[in-house]
């Protein structure tokens, strides 16, 4: 049977691409990933120039997969980034998108610029981490003006490489905000970002565990909030979907297809290492096999048929 899919023109060896933020903090990291069966890797979000981020403790393992960050995307702006890229590209031949983050509309415009310039396979412009919102007020994707103007600002600036738009679920309708981006040039469309944000006390101390008190919840327990985000999503727009959130195999992926993704991202599961990919992506063929679907592009968005 067939896993590659073609997104976008870009042609990957299998739907599965890790999600910013997890295992790619360099471009050997990256290309480990690569190497161990993902389709495509993305980047850490970029910033314009150096971002600090959060203090620690910034991550709570909440068991069973799930996590609470407060990590608040640091980095080290356009310079670290060149570095990892062009190591990246030492490395691995596997497609490269770039997630990139900024404090207000003009610098994600600079940004975009910028990192456009060190040609990723694909723009992914995250407008709503949870982690940066005390910083510079609530997320981009949580107004739909703002999320069409900051979409509208990237695309102007990067040209011809492909835009997917990284969408909150912590909105009323999503699918809104989904159509909003899309009529402001969006290719594509990245859901979901973490939810909450949430809060863990250790009881013992009576004190909050996260240096940032609170943090976005990512793993198995909002896998239901992504599905049904990606199944909205699909049903709004004409734009492909890069499907995420608290999948860790088979079966969660093929979910996430049905519901209309078209790639899946995997953050949450690979911390422990990203092997995890090349088992997926089995489990995703093993089934597919067994129901006699020949492209695994056959699944993408099954679950709206009546």
């Amino acid at each position: 049977m067939q896993l590659q899919t073609n997104f976008l023109g870009i042609h990957l060896e299998n739907p599965l691409v890790l999600a910013s933020g997890i295992l790619g903090t360099t471009g050997a990291s990256l290309a480990r990933v690569a190497g161990n069966g993902a389709g495509a890797v993305t980047s850490k979000s970029v910033w314009l120039k150096r971002h600090a981020g959060r203090p620690n403790p910034t991550v709570v393992n909440l068991g069973k997969g799930s996590l609470l960050n407060a990590v608040g995307l640091p980095h080290g702006g356009i310079e670290e980034a060149l570095v990892e890229f062009e190591s990246f590209r030492r490395l691995s031949q596997k497609p490269l998108f770039a997630s990139i983050a900024a404090s207000n509309l003009a610098e994600f415009g600079e940004t975009a610029a910028a990192v456009a310039e060190l040609k990723p396979d694909l723009i992914e412009l995250n407008i709503s981490c949870p982690n940066v919102k005390d910083e510079f007020g609530k997320p981009f994707a949580c107004d739909v003006k703002q999320a069409a103007e900051a979409t509208s600002i990237v695309k102007k600036a990067i040209g011809e490489i492909p835009l997917a738009v990284k969408l909150s679920p912590n909105v009323t309708n999503i699918a809104e905000i989904a159509k909003s981006v899309e009529a402001a040039g969006a290719d594509a469309i990245t859901a979901i970002n973490t939810a909450g944000p949430g809060m863990a006390i250790d009881i013992e101390t009576a004190q909050p565990i996260l240096a940032n008190k609170f943090g976005g919840l990512s793993g198995p327990a909002i896998r239901p909030i992504a599905v049904k985000a990606v199944f909205e999503i699909f049903a709004a727009v004409k734009i492909p979907i890069i499907g995420m959130g608290g999948v860790t195999n088979g079966r969660d992926a093929i979910e996430m297809l049905q519901a209309g993704a078209t790639l899946i991202g995997i953050g949450s599961a690979a911390k422990d290492g990203s092997e995890v990919f090349g088992k997926i992506a089995a489990e995703i063929a093993e089934f597919c096999e067994r129901k006699k679907i020949k492209n695994v592009a056959d699944i993408v968005g099954l679950a709206h048929k009546k």
